[in-house]
């Protein structure tokens, strides 16, 4: 069995690993993400180069209708030029809080609210070049209304059930990592693998 470490025995666990930040400059500076190269110091005394994305950070909602469909989006993503199959998803705005993020993008995106969240956990898409986190949240009790898109935004929405979901991984119709991710909460939590924490939160 595998034992579980504290967080001063992981610290300690890892400090030989550790990378120091001699110093850092700006690269890039767009509207909400900003390019670094930093000079770190390795474990071995030597100096290297790490260049990456600073990223706000980003929810995902693995929304449930009552009759167990999920709400998912089609939607064009230019860096790879395509049409991608996703769970609704969006960035944080500056002092947001994750549940607001994530009710406020499951109603623009679809037009659904819902009565009932939990947090499932969080994922890393892109360590090895971004700080992006993405908390996953998963909702229920769903309402459907009127959605709210940004005046540049443009995505189609459609119901699927887990399975046919699952068949869309499976066959490499959907490779977006969140998504993927999601699945895999999802799989785990409806075998009861997994537990979540519902709460009760009152629409926005």
């Amino acid at each position: 069995m595998t034992s579980v470490q504290c967080p001063d025995q992981e610290s300690a666990l890892n400090a030989h690993l550790a990378e120091t930040k001699i110093s850092s400059e700006e690269v890039l500076k767009g509207d909400f993400l900003q390019v670094r190269r930093d000079i770190v110091r390795l474990p071995d005394g030597t100096h290297a180069g790490r260049e990456y994305i600073v990223h706000p950070g980003a929810v995902m909602v693995v929304a449930q209708l009552d009759n167990g469909q999920l709400v998912l989006e089609r939607q064009y993503r230019y860096p790879v030029q395509a049409v991608m199959l996703e769970f609704p998803a969006g960035k944080l705005d500056p002092g947001e809080a994750s549940l607001a993020c994530a009710q406020r993008e499951l109603r623009e995106e679809t037009g659904y609210t819902a009565r009932l969240w939990a947090r499932a956990g969080v994922l890393h898409p892109a360590i090895s070049y971004s700080t992006e986190f993405i908390d996953v949240w998963f909702a229920r009790g769903l309402t459907l209304g009127e959605r709210k898109l940004d005046v540049d935004e443009f995505l189609d929405v459609f119901i699927a059930s887990p399975d046919e979901v699952l068949a869309l991984c499976a066959n490499g119709q959907v490779t977006d990592a969140k998504t993927l991710t999601g699945m895999l909460w999802l799989q785990n939590v409806l075998s009861g693998m997994w537990v979540l924490n519902w709460q009760e939160a009152a629409p926005q």
